[in-house]
């Protein structure tokens, strides 16, 4: 895992970013700063709690507010993802931010008609950390994939979860579901993409805990027969033991 100590190391400036920014803001940033370092701010890279917000409260916006000012020395603009696309919390974060003396911008991505409904990553053969990993690095990359589909055995239905390690317990038959396929889907606030599901196969169902996302998890996880877990910041060993349970028994 990065660290803040390793990202301070690091000569570049800093652009930073949050949820999925509106593409074409992103594409004019990325232009006007090409020698600067882009970073994730959702990511866990182990930053000094700032106190700022509540210790029981979502873990990924944690992140981005702990990261955003450990960082402050090096970051020169955030894009921060502030609509549907991200969630209220999001915004709130940027308001923050904003008023702390923060040069910041603020996108929202929910039109996208046009946009075809393409997620090879979400079904391939790769594992599923791989997946998810390359699903959030592909906001900045902006790849095409033609990837090996696999014969679905499981499911993961979630945004990424602060503890990466969780996917570990997933064979690599195992499609992704909600956020996540959104964003490969390059329409991060479709609510009928994030509600979509095979219920053909067994599904987990993940939430951040304290995210709203939490009523989606818990409402499709009944619906479909599946298992609905959350975690906060690092998986408990009775979660984890819940989801190898429930792999083994379906």
């Amino acid at each position: 895992m990065t660290t803040i100590k390793e990202l301070l190391n690091r000569p570049e400036r800093f652009i930073a970013i949050w949820g999925y920014p509106e593409p074409t803001v992103l594409n004019e940033v990325q232009q006007k700063y090409p020698n600067h370092y882009f970073i994730d701010l959702d990511i866990n890279y182990n930053a000094i709690s700032t106190g700022i917000i509540p210790e029981a409260y979502c873990k990924i916006i944690k992140n981005l507010i702990n990261n955003s000012f450990a960082l402050r020395d090096k970051i020169d603009l955030i894009v921060a993802s502030t609509g549907e696309e991200k969630c209220d919390s999001g915004r709130f974060a940027y308001k923050i931010l904003k008023d702390t003396g923060f040069n910041i911008i603020s996108t929202t991505f929910t039109e996208y008609e046009d946009i075809p409904h393409q997620t090879p990553i979400s079904e391939s053969t790769l594992p599923l950390k791989d997946k998810i990993i390359t699903i959030m690095d592909n906001i900045l990359l902006k790849n095409t994939y033609n990837l090996e589909k696999s014969n679905a055995k499981f499911g993961f239905w979630g945004v990424p979860p602060n503890d990466l390690s969780i996917l570990d317990l997933f064979p690599n038959e195992t499609h992704v579901f909600g956020w996540t396929r959104c964003v490969e889907a390059k329409r991060p606030a479709d609510l009928d993409i994030e509600l979509m599901v095979n219920p053909e196969i067994p599904t987990v169902f993940f939430s951040q805990t304290f995210c709203a996302k939490m009523q989606l998890a818990k409402y499709l996880a009944d619906k479909y027969n599946g298992l609905y877990v959350d975690a906060d910041d690092i998986a408990s060993n009775s979660v984890k033991a819940k989801i190898e349970a429930f792999l083994r028994l379906r």
